[in-house]
């Protein structure tokens, strides 16, 4: 039997640590990032679609949109995933909303999970700026997949638009009592 030189051992070193580095990599990432939201009276649909033989993958999508509205605007978003059952298609992991310095502004909630993904998020009064959604999933089947969503930005209300209202229904309240009094 043959005593291990250095030389020997180096090389075994070597494949070994080459087999673990292998064994850890990460999952390929896939998808078609960023795309620009077209957003029409403040709506958009967006969603991406992923190509067959990527089982195993993951992917973070971005979708940008801008808030040109001085006051600001309140945004509501969600986006889904459908297939026949839980081990086909697509899982989607998170929905989340971030200003263009990449600072996360809003973390969205799971409403459904497994043959149906479905996540909404909101965020409350973003500021002019830059913006985007980004979407995370894993691919969980050779199969081609694909998920969708839509977002809506409505503009904060101004403050007018609150004391109008308050005193419309302060009106609408003397007359009924008014009414009632006449009544009686």
């Amino acid at each position: 039997m043959r005593k291990p030189t250095l030389r020997s051992s180096l090389l075994a070193a070597v494949v070994l640590a080459g087999a673990s580095l292998g064994s850890a990599a990460q999952a390929q990432v896939i998808g078609n990032s960023p795309q620009a939201l077209d957003l029409v009276d403040d709506s958009a649909f967006f969603g991406d679609s992923l190509e067959e033989g990527n089982s195993g993958a993951t992917f973070a999508d971005r979708f940008t949109f801008t808030v040109d509205e001085a006051l600001g605007v309140n945004v509501d978003a969600i986006v889904g995933s459908v297939s026949r059952t839980a081990g086909v298609g697509l899982d989607i992991t998170g929905l989340w909303i971030y200003d263009g310095n990449d600072t996360l502004v809003s973390t969205g909630t799971s409403l459904q999970s497994g043959a149906v993904d479905v996540w909404t998020v909101t965020g409350d009064a973003l500021a002019v700026g830059d913006y985007y959604l980004r979407v995370d999933g894993n691919v969980v089947s050779s199969e081609g997949a694909s998920f969708g969503g839509a977002i809506m930005l409505a503009p904060v209300p101004e403050p007018e638009t609150y004391g109008m209202m308050l005193g419309g229904l302060g009106i609408l309240g003397f007359l009924a009592r008014r009414r009632q009094a006449k009544r009686g």
